[in-house]
């Protein structure tokens, strides 16, 4: 591995994709049910990469080639590896919802301060936990790590290789229920941050009003938040507004939902000595650009895309805080909700039924929502897009939600009206 390492401490990056090469950079080839970077081991040395790691043997020899068995396990053991020689505080975040969110407030907060790290956009996974830790650079002060799952066992994994010496879980609800079989399994999954945590004797986060996050913790190295000394809501059309101690902030988040997200990074940017004034002016500042509670207004209409994931809880908050909002027209698209199993039929029906008693404007797109509703559904983005072009929405409150592979972003007919 220190051989590997002095390879990677001589390479400008690491890449993974062939078609986003970086002159200079480390290549790992890895391999998928449909993809298999291994093909274009030789390619990429030809294209510019300093050096690769792959499983072909056919470069066994090539001094700019390292061949070994498994390419994601090296990936991840090189990945640790770095992480080892970092002294820096390392940030574990995970969550059912808002981690994104979350991360992104946390680090607006401390990069006022600190030179920081942080996992880009939510590369959260098996393969983007070890790309954001290489990504860390030794002049970097803090480093903000998002952990996401939808298998049993998968948080644990990535402490592994992670090692964060603080913890922070936003929530824990029922998504991607499919891979962990039962709520107690996403549970203790999730768990698996604090338990890592404590082991080292560092720092968790944890929501003081979450009976799921408290439920079996003894631990004395614990800040809580969730209170009105952290964050509080003053007003909420639709952005939030909100107070800090004494400095009240205009953000650019809609859904109530989020003030556990300011809250969260509240308490980070207090515990790193940070002033209540610069907390305010970062969380302020932060603009969201990745679909989630971002509000835009286009054409006559304001639209709140919030279409990057959906579970049966964010999707029941997001419609919640459309309710609240002050508009004449409120509408509501929702896109179905993945990940489900079983429990699909019941989710979808759920809401269907609180869209309905919150009097919403309500469309559907998808299968599953087509099984438990009758009126205003569609099959697909394609048949919705037909039907807005047809019947363009005007002067409305617009909420777009649905799980990310319902491909809501093309809902040209609304979103680039």
């Amino acid at each position: 591995m220190e051989n590997l390492y002095k390879k990677y401490q001589q390479s400008s990056c690491v890449c993974t994709d062939s078609r986003n090469l970086t002159p200079d950079c480390l290549f790992v080839c890895l391999k998928g049910a449909n993809f298999d970077g291994n093909k274009f081991a030789a390619e990429v040395l030809e294209q510019g990469a300093k050096y690769v790691i792959t499983e072909n043997r056919d470069l066994q020899g090539n001094p700019r080639a390292v061949v070994v068995d498994d390419a994601l396990k090296t990936l991840q053991q090189l990945a640790h590896y770095h992480r080892q020689q970092l002294k820096m505080p390392v940030i574990g975040i995970t969550g059912t919802n808002g981690k994104t969110t979350t991360k992104e407030l946390i680090n607006a907060v401390l990069s006022t301060t600190y030179k920081t790290a942080c996992t880009k956009g939510n590369l959260n996974n098996h393969i983007g936990v070890p790309l954001t830790l290489l990504s860390i650079q030794p002049t970097d002060e803090m480093a903000i790590v998002e952990m996401g799952a939808n298998h049993v066992g998968e948080i644990a994994d990535l402490c592994e290789i992670a090692d964060p010496d603080f913890g922070l879980i936003t929530n824990i609800g029922v998504a991607h229920i499919e891979g962990f079989g039962s709520k107690e399994n996403i549970i203790q999954t999730k768990k698996a941050l604090y338990r890592h945590v404590m082991a080292q004797g560092g720092t968790l986060f944890v929501n003081e009003t979450d009976n799921v996050l408290r439920n079996g913790l003894s631990y004395d190295n614990v800040v809580f938040y969730g209170q009105d000394a952290e964050a509080q809501i003053v007003s909420m059309n639709p952005y939030l507004k909100i107070r800090i101690g004494t400095e009240t902030v205009e953000t650019h988040l809609t859904g109530s939902y989020n003030i556990w997200n300011f809250m969260a990074a509240t308490a980070v940017g207090r515990f790193f000595q940070i002033p209540d004034n610069v907390i305010a002016k970062a969380l302020g500042n932060y603009v969201p650009s990745n679909h989630r509670s971002q509000v835009d207004r286009i054409g006559s209409n304001v639209i709140i895309s919030d279409y990057y994931n959906a579970n049966l809880t964010s999707m029941t908050a997001a419609l919640k805080n459309l309710s609240q909002l002050e508009h004449p027209r409120k509408v509501a698209i929702l896109g179905d909700m993945r990940e489900l199993g079983d429990l699909s039929v019941e989710a979808h029906t759920e809401i269907s039924q609180l869209a309905e008693n919150l009097h919403l404007e309500t469309y559907f797109v998808g299968q599953e929502f087509a099984k438990v509703v009758k009126n205003n559904v569609f099959a697909d983005v394609e048949e919705a897009n037909a039907y807005f072009v047809a019947h363009p929405l005007e002067n409305a409150m617009v909420l777009i939600k649905g799980s990310n592979s319902m491909h809501l972003n093309k809902l040209t007919a609304i979103l680039n009206a």
